[in-house]
């Protein structure tokens, strides 16, 4: 059976398509950076291990939101609510500050688990007062994350990243305020 002259060109160019398609697929995306591939790579390193941990608390701190129960309810579900989305806004800015300097960011939820630092909490139930004070825990954590990530930043002069860092710090130390007073117990605080 032979292939008629359109079909034979039709095909030959599809193929050509499709390689081409494959050429770019592989592409690296190297944004240019005066930083340097080594400090792109451990900035990049340091900033999407950070990202991972950001979804990790993310997603436990609307989990903590969406199962608090008890007298403070209302209180309590409305601090994570705000809380969460403080904590999500995040993930694009930093994303797209790795980008910026030539690296790569997460590309999924596998990767994110890999990476993640901070730990899941899948139980049934779980009081108040440990959501609270797990949360403290996990930011307190983040904030020393941030602290080590901006040594880096400043180890190779970036200071833009590291200028975000310090604003994420001082949200992520407000969290950590605001989940240790809410935590306290009434004997303590005078209530």
């Amino acid at each position: 059976m032979k292939m008629s002259t359109t079909k034979l060109g039709k095909t030959k160019a599809g193929e050509a398509k499709v390689s081409e398609a494959k050429k770019i697929r592989s592409r690296p995306l190297a944004t240019p950076s005066d930083l340097g591939a080594k400090a792109t790579e451990a900035i990049g390193a340091a900033m999407n291990a950070i990202l991972a941990d950001i979804y990790a608390l993310y997603l436990k701190t609307k989990n903590f939101h969406w199962h608090m129960s008890g007298p403070h309810f209302r209180d309590y579900h409305l601090l994570l609510d705000e809380q969460a989305t403080q904590i999500f806004a995040m993930t694009d800015d930093i994303a797209e500050r790795v980008r910026k300097i030539g690296g790569p960011t997460l590309h999924s939820i596998g990767q994110i688990s890999r990476m993640q630092r901070i730990k899941d909490n899948d139980a049934d139930y779980v009081e108040p007062a440990d959501m609270l004070a797990e949360l403290c825990e996990d930011n307190k954590a983040l904030a020393a994350e941030f602290r080590a990530a901006h040594a880096i930043c400043d180890e190779y002069n970036d200071i833009s990243t590291a200028s975000l860092i310090e604003n994420w710090i001082d949200e992520t130390e407000r969290r950590v305020w605001f989940l240790f007073e809410s935590g306290r117990a009434s004997k303590t605080s005078g209530h």
